[in-house]
């Protein structure tokens, strides 16, 4: 057993306002302990669905909407982190999901995706615009145009198609939701159990061995 052999799959969807919390913190924890993050974008919307939600619980519960964008904030706060609550939610966000598929095990896809979300988080633009994609990978240096093709064609829509059936069969509900091994984290506030778990477990299986 190897140190490569320590990595935590991150589910999410840019869509998801505590996916954002998680993408722009997941990189630099996990590189403090040793672990590669294994990037896994997928569409929330069906898995919504197949619980009978037409749409977010945050906007179908409205309690729990007015408690979300409040923790958000406070989140945020003390993660020292840029915060303003979207003006519309959840945003659609099919192409920099395909995008970030394409792209999963590349070294730019931890930048492209903290970018997206600070589109969406921050900035408090439509991230489904093909230009604002473009404008994204243009400034990490990227062929924009290629990638967004590639991002498009059929072979990487089933690939989506895919991903979202994995994440249904593997029992995701939510996002962010990570696995460590067979073992399920879900939430922000589970990050750090998560990469801890993925560090110490593999940590204690190369002493055992």
């Amino acid at each position: 057993m190897t140190v490569n052999d320590r990595r935590i799959e991150f589910w999410f969807d840019f869509g998801s306002n505590y996916s954002y919390l998680s993408t722009m913190r997941i990189e630099a924890l996990a590189a403090a302990h040793g672990v590669r993050v294994l990037w896994k974008p997928f569409l929330l919307g069906p898995v919504f669905k197949a619980f009978g939600w037409s749409t977010s619980p945050f906007v179908l519960q409205k309690e729990k909407g007015a408690y979300v964008w409040r923790d958000m904030q406070r989140q945020c706060d003390k993660y020292g982190l840029p915060w303003t609550q979207p003006g519309a939610f959840p945003r659609r966000a099919l192409l920099p999901l395909r995008v970030a598929l394409t792209g999963a095990g590349e070294a730019w896809t931890g930048a492209f995706c903290r970018r997206i979300m600070q589109c969406n988080f921050v900035d408090d633009r439509e991230i489904d615009d093909p230009a604002l994609v473009g404008e994204v990978l243009a400034a990490l240096g990227l062929d924009a145009a290629a990638l967004i093709a590639r991002a498009g064609s059929d072979e990487n829509k089933l690939a989506m198609r895919a991903q979202g059936d994995e994440a249904l069969r593997r029992g995701v509900f939510g996002a962010p939701m990570f696995f460590a091994g067979d073992e399920m984290f879900w939430g922000n506030d589970r990050l750090e159990d998560a990469v801890a778990w993925a560090a110490g477990h593999v940590a204690a299986r190369i002493v055992l061995a």
